[in-house]
């Protein structure tokens, strides 16, 4: 595994190492040493395995009472990435980072510490996206940013989209500093 960037605190950017040969590939997508080393000490309690289709949009969400540290490894396909920095203290609080994963061998996981929201959009005709979580889901502390908020103004690469009610239906940037405070 490579560290290939650190745009803000607690967010990293990864490479894994990739083994091909006549038989397919192998990498490793977590270490708890390896990681560790690197600063990403998390405790993961839940995986979670996300496929969707081209086009569908996912997201911006994020947690409150117990905000979630994330390992995102995209399997398979290729995604617009989208993190929000929502931690009052930051340096780059309310600042959004968007990248492209692939499964390809580039750039294939990304490391949120606690307090971003995240979303993704697939570019690929399907993508498969593990997750690694520090917190169990609860229903009650799941909250998320409207994806085209104009504050936000995130350069989303089509705005031909596949979108749930309920992320269609989350908060304005401006809602949610408002319930911080």
């Amino acid at each position: 595994m490579k560290i290939i960037q650190k745009p803000a605190k607690c967010l990293i950017l990864l490479k894994s190492n990739f083994y091909h040969d006549d038989r397919g590939i192998f990498y490793e997508s977590y270490s708890k040493k390896k990681y560790n080393d690197i600063g990403i000490v998390d405790n993961f309690v839940q995986s979670n395995i996300s496929i969707s289709k081209k086009n569908v949009l996912r997201g911006l969400h994020y947690r409150i009472l117990k905000p979630q540290s994330q390992l995102l490894t995209i399997i398979d396909g290729e995604i617009f990435d989208v993190v929000v920095d929502l931690r009052k203290n930051s340096k780059t609080f309310l600042k959004s980072f968007s990248y492209r994963l692939k499964s390809d061998g580039t750039m294939n996981q990304i490391f949120m510490g606690k307090g971003f929201a995240h979303g993704f959009l697939v570019l690929s005709n399907e993508a498969i996206l593990h997750y690694k979580v520090s917190e169990i889901f609860d229903a009650n502390d799941d909250y998320g940013l409207i994806w085209n908020d104009p504050d936000l103004n995130i350069k989303w690469p089509t705005r031909k989209i596949k979108i749930s009610d309920k992320d269609n239906n989350n908060s304005h940037l401006n809602d949610v500093i408002e319930s911080f405070k």
